[in-house]
């Protein structure tokens, strides 16, 4: 299939020609036919699936055959959960219109909101927003809902991870009740079903998330090490095989920094990447990452929302994530559009329980290396590729049943 079949207008094509877009995503020729059509969606789609333009495609379609938009209003809203991501997707969805007369806005907090005032004055097409900022310039009367026809969740169940339920309520209960409501998530958990089954009417549902959960063209493996060797492997590995620009995920904002300066240390420059620091300063950081002038970047793993890199080569998960999902999402920052990528990750035995979740996701083990001089002296066991979550076993009396 290729989108010449979609039913695009020219100046999209032209735009996805120029962009080197080759064939749809399996996301985008399901999702981009039911929105064309004006179906409400919930989809299911990991990060660098192409989920983006599998909404901004046919968003971008409806919007150039209507009206033009009115002081303080916008056609279509887009909700993210971080100021990285609503400036990437705002990124991409200009990148796509660019042969069309339609304006696309980023709104986040973290830097001064008059030209965010400003540029709503005169109106714009497509408002790309957090929702706290987003809310307060709607209190300040600094934009309206009105006019909104197509509501985009973008990342729902990070929104709601970071405790934004009220504020996404809030949004809904103001736009127009015949608005048409998309909802795009890395999973569709219970708290994101019961999300969409009180704000999306008659909802078509796509999902694509299982089969993207172990790529081919990622290769994946992990080393097994002693927590207080992980920062002393790391630099090991970094100098052995002159890795350049690579995307490390920790847990933390103070192991991030901490884990930057014991690389800094053994001549590694590494920056860390997390709310904790300036809007201005992540922007240059990401920027400087992008364009190879950065080769480490040490993100937390909210922190790292937004973080889209075309050809990332590699992507070190220094701590292992939970739940499992959340692995399956960083290394799909890796090995995008076919290209090749590896990730890799660094496993102490207090992080068994999170590996037996995340092989039992996956539905295999991961390939075990072992480097010389770091063999742990406490082994990480085997994974249970059954292994079920104690919180999540029956008890004793249901389980005789």
């Amino acid at each position: 299939m290729s989108f010449s079949t979609l039913g695009l207008r020219a100046e999209l094509l032209q735009a996805i020609t120029e962009l080197n877009y080759q064939t749809p995503t399996p996301i985008q020729y399901q999702a981009i036919p039911l929105i064309k059509n004006g179906d409400n969606l919930i989809a299911a789609a990991q990060t660098g699936t192409g989920k983006t333009a599998s909404f901004a495609l046919p968003i971008l379609e409806r919007l150039a055959q209507g009206k033009t938009v009115r002081k303080k209003r916008a056609r279509a809203l887009i909700l993210t959960p971080t100021r990285e991501l609503a400036l990437q997707v705002a990124e991409h969805t200009q990148a796509l219109s660019q042969h069309l007369p339609l304006k696309t806005l980023a709104i986040f907090g973290g830097v001064d909101d008059k030209s965010q005032k400003q540029a709503l004055i005169d109106g714009v097409d497509i408002v790309v927003a957090t929702p706290g900022r987003l809310l307060d310039l709607y209190t300040q009367r600094a934009i309206h809902f009105d006019e909104i026809e197509v509501m985009v969740l973008d990342e729902a169940d990070k929104m709601l991870d970071m405790g934004f339920i009220e504020k996404i309520n809030t949004v809904l209960e103001r736009i127009p009740q015949d608005a048409q409501c998309l909802l795009f998530s890395a999973t569709l958990s219970r708290p994101v079903r019961e999300l969409a089954k009180t704000a999306i009417d008659n909802a078509k549902e796509i999902s694509i998330a299982k089969h993207q959960a172990s790529k081919s063209n990622i290769e994946q493996w992990l080393i097994a090490v002693d927590k207080d060797q992980k920062s002393s492997l790391l630099a090991h590995l970094i100098k052995e095989n002159h890795w350049q620009q690579t995307l490390i995920f920790i847990e933390t904002k103070h192991g991030a920094a901490k884990l930057a300066e014991q690389l800094g240390k053994r001549g590694i420059h590494a920056e860390a990447f997390h709310s904790g620091r300036s809007q201005a300063i992540r922007e240059q950081l990401l920027s400087d990452f992008k364009q190879g002038k950065l080769d480490f970047l040490i993100a937390t793993g909210v922190g790292a929302r937004g973080i889209d890199i075309s050809e990332l080569p590699r992507v070190i998960n220094y701590d292992l994530p939970y739940p499992a999902d959340e692995y399956v999402h960083r290394i799909g920052r890796t090995g995008r559009a076919g290209a090749s990528g590896e990730a890799i990750s660094l496993v102490s035995k207090d992080n068994f329980k999170n590996l037996c979740m995340i092989e039992s996701r996956l539905g295999h083990l991961i390939e075990r290396r072992e480097i010389e001089g770091f063999v742990p002296r406490k082994p990480v066991p085997i994974s249970i590729l059954n292994y079920v979550p104690k919180h999540r076993r029956p008890n004793s009396e249901n389980a005789k049943r």
